[in-house]
């Protein structure tokens, strides 16, 4: 169905081809995954398919890319419409209309579809992926997960034969992830659909695909083979297969199920450790996790930053940073949030989880005041965020949003840099000092719209800090991340936190949440439906426990970091992979 021969691709202003000796062939109705670490030329390789690689993008393909007998180099995107449906990185990107179901009709309406066909599909698509509900609803008023819903029910109802998805679930809750790839597996499996999927979240969707095409490095020839096979000499590797390979299991787990049936030793040698007290810090060696790798140290981005957090005048150094009292906000019809009482204490993370739509995006953007409560109050810093001014409030509170692109204006990081001193008061050259740090080899000159989703990111954090705020809010920062920029990110804000910073984000990650988060709270319905220690919260929950929760539960080890610790205690003179 699709197949590339000997397929390069370079792009203008660049020495070397993002892509370079490409050979792969997809067969029908098979599920292919591509990996790799960020920036290796994954998105590139899918453009191909698409045809937007050359024709939309530029830059020079060499080779040949056949999509069921149609040469893209000859076929245009619009000649490949009713043959390849394709899902983009950006939902926003993809829409051209302005409610869910017209959103979902317009692709077969391009297509020149009978009315009643449309009516059916757009029915049939509505019910497959849960939106229902949302069918008249503005899409500028969903939630970032519903959105991408929406943008990959717009592909589904042409019923293409060939399916382009660029993480694909990135901004979805774990259930709702689970909906869509059950959708994406009933289409394999009983259509014959072709997918051709690249996601950095690999613990969601490593157990459903056919083959694995891995691209190991920029302009390196793809690896491609088996899942278990290809998993064992990754780069990139979920945290089922990393346990794997710690303690040996041979072949490779894929998914939680083969992990349990093969556990029964590990959770017996881990029975006799006392279980970590949380993620991220602890009293004990046993538990202590590892330093992510190229992390700054705890208290460098303090002192960059002068002298930790800016202690704002009113509230004492131990009273709370935020303090939320029977918050209720109304959007429209819409009851966001109901009741929600919080308070989060200087040094403290914590993880606001949730399914798409919840609340969690409209709290943040309330304790930044870019929302007035409808009941309740809100205060940080001893300020009311809705009636102060933003030239304040950026002293207090930082938020970085779901697209950090939101925060870029300026045509170069230094000029991005330069406004954040303004801004926030600080000396000049602050903005920068932080961007080295955090984004080391970026020239002053790049525009922000060329740095990849793991560097925009890191920008715009470091816009925000140039604050110093005590409060730093993260509305899903490892969207478009692989694993090693989440490492990263990680290690920055857990000294950010040792410097007296209090976090709070917003995420679909668990493992990310497992890894960092002192605290966990869950929200449904716009109502705090559970809040607590990460350990107690997590491993009870079958929708956001982590993948080392769920293969060693009911013992309460939440990341591979801490079982590799425990075992070197438990067992000094056997060394772990």
């Amino acid at each position: 169905m699709i197949r590339f021969e000997q397929v390069s691709v370079q792009y203008e202003g660049t020495d070397r081809p993002t892509l370079s000796g490409v050979d792969l062939t997809v067969p029908e109705g098979e599920l292919a995954l591509l990996v790799g670490p960020s920036g290796v030329g994954k998105s590139t390789l899918l453009g191909a398919v698409s045809g937007l690689v050359p024709h939309f993008t530029g830059g020079v393909l060499r080779g040949r890319v056949m999509v069921d007998g149609r040469d893209t180099r000859t076929h245009k995107p619009r000649e490949l419409a009713d043959l390849v449906g394709t899902v983009g990185q950006d939902p926003l990107a993809h829409f051209v209309t302005d409610t869910v179901e017209d959103e979902l009709a317009y692709g077969m309406e391009s297509l020149g579809l009978a009315p009643d066909v449309m009516r059916r599909r757009v029915e049939e698509t509505l019910d497959l992926l849960g939106l229902a509900e949302l069918r008249d609803r503005p899409i500028a008023t969903l939630s970032g997960g519903q959105q991408q819903r929406v943008a990959i029910g717009s592909v589904l109802t042409p019923h293409p034969k060939v399916l382009v998805l660029d993480e694909p679930t990135s901004a979805l809750d774990p259930a709702a992830a689970e909906e869509v790839l059950a959708v994406l597996q009933r289409l394999v499996h009983d259509l014959g659909t072709t997918v051709l999927m690249a996601e950095h979240r690999l613990e969601r969707v490593v157990q459903y695909a056919d083959r694995i095409v891995l691209l190991p490095s920029p302009g390196a020839a793809p690896v491609i083979g088996a899942p278990a096979d290809i998993m064992a000499v990754s780069p990139v590797r979920p945290p089922v297969v990393a346990l794997g390979q710690l303690v040996g299991w041979e072949p490779l787990p894929l998914s939680v199920r083969d992990a349990r049936r093969r556990g029964a030793e590990l959770r017996e040698r881990l029975a006799q450790v006392r279980p970590p007290s949380g993620p991220a810090a602890s009293p004990s060696p046993v538990v202590a996790p590892l330093p992510a790798p190229g992390a700054a140290p705890p208290g460098l981005i303090g002192r960059l930053l002068g002298r930790g957090p800016r202690t704002a005048p009113g509230p004492g150094a131990d009273d709370p940073v935020t303090r939320v009292e029977r918050l209720g906000v109304r959007r429209g019809r819409v009851e966001a949030l109901r009741r929600v009482t919080l308070s989060v204490a200087p040094g403290e993370t914590v993880a606001l989880m949730g399914r798409n739509g919840a609340g969690k995006s409209t709290l943040l953007s309330t304790l930044v005041g870019m929302i007035e409560p409808t009941t309740g109050s809100v205060r940080v810093g001893g300020l009311v965020p809705s009636r102060t001014a933003p030239r304040d409030m950026v002293r207090r509170v930082g938020l970085v949003p779901q697209e950090p692109r939101d925060l870029l204006y300026a045509d170069t990081v230094a000029g991005e840099c330069a406004a954040a001193d303004s801004d926030a008061g600080a000396p000049a050259g602050s903005c920068r000092a932080l961007v080295s740090e955090l984004l080391p080899g970026v020239p002053d000159d790049t525009h922000p719209r060329d740095l990849s989703e793991g560097q925009r990111l890191a920008l715009a954090l470091a816009l925000v800090l140039t604050a110093r705020p005590p409060l730093l809010l993260l509305d899903e920062p490892t969207r478009g991340l692989d694993y090693a920029a989440k490492a990263r990110l990680v290690g920055v804000l857990r000294a950010l936190a040792a410097d007296g910073h209090a976090i709070v984000l917003a995420t679909h990650d668990v493992e990310l949440a497992a890894e960092l988060a002192q605290r966990v709270v869950i929200l449904a319905d716009g109502e705090i439906v559970a809040d607590g220690p990460t350990r107690q919260v997590v491993v009870s929950s079958p929708a956001f426990a982590p993948q080392t929760a769920k293969i060693l539960a009911p013992q309460e080890w939440l990341t591979v970091a801490q079982v590799r610790a425990a075992l070197e205690v438990s067992d000094p003179g056997e060394p772990t992979a």
